[in-house]
């Protein structure tokens, strides 16, 4: 199953617009996703930079996401979803901020749609995602750039 992940403020492998960066207050940008398999549980939402010069920098964590969402809102999470730890050392959504002078790095949002409840809390980390993804029915991935 192939499930579809897109924002309306920028296309996949295209420029994330600067008001959804870290320097402009972390504002998440809005994503839709679409043909979430029928007997997906939860959904969990990832965005890393695997180009951070200390390796891959997570920027957004995102678990039990109702499978009937259709998306996220700019600036906003699911009711029900809980925020786990990004790099920055807070929950929820810290926007890009590669090192003046850098290529523009590559920001990866990934949804999982997973089989059962997952168990994750608020606090969660990359690790413990890497421990439930392997488990999916179907993910989507959307490549968002940005450079200062």
């Amino acid at each position: 199953m192939i499930m579809h992940l897109r924002s309306p403020a920028f296309s996949d492998h295209a420029l994330i617009p600067a008001q959804y960066s870290h320097q402009k207050g972390d504002f998440s940008p809005p994503l839709e996703w679409d043909d979430v398999p029928d007997g997906a549980a939860e959904l969990v939402l990832v965005c890393e930079d695997p180009d951070a010069p200390s390796g891959r920098f997570v920027h957004w964590l995102l678990a039990d996401i109702p499978p009937t969402e259709g998306g996220v809102e700019a600036g906003r999470q699911p009711a029900a979803a809980v925020a786990g730890r990004n790099g920055f050392g807070g929950a929820g959504y810290g926007g890009p901020h590669p090192p003046v002078g850098d290529e523009p790095h590559h920001y990866f949002f990934r949804l999982y749609a997973l089989p059962e409840p997952t168990g994750l809390r608020t606090g969660f980390t990359a690790e413990d995602v890497a421990a439930v993804r392997e488990r999916a029915l179907a993910s989507a991935t959307l490549v968002g750039t940005y450079g200062r």
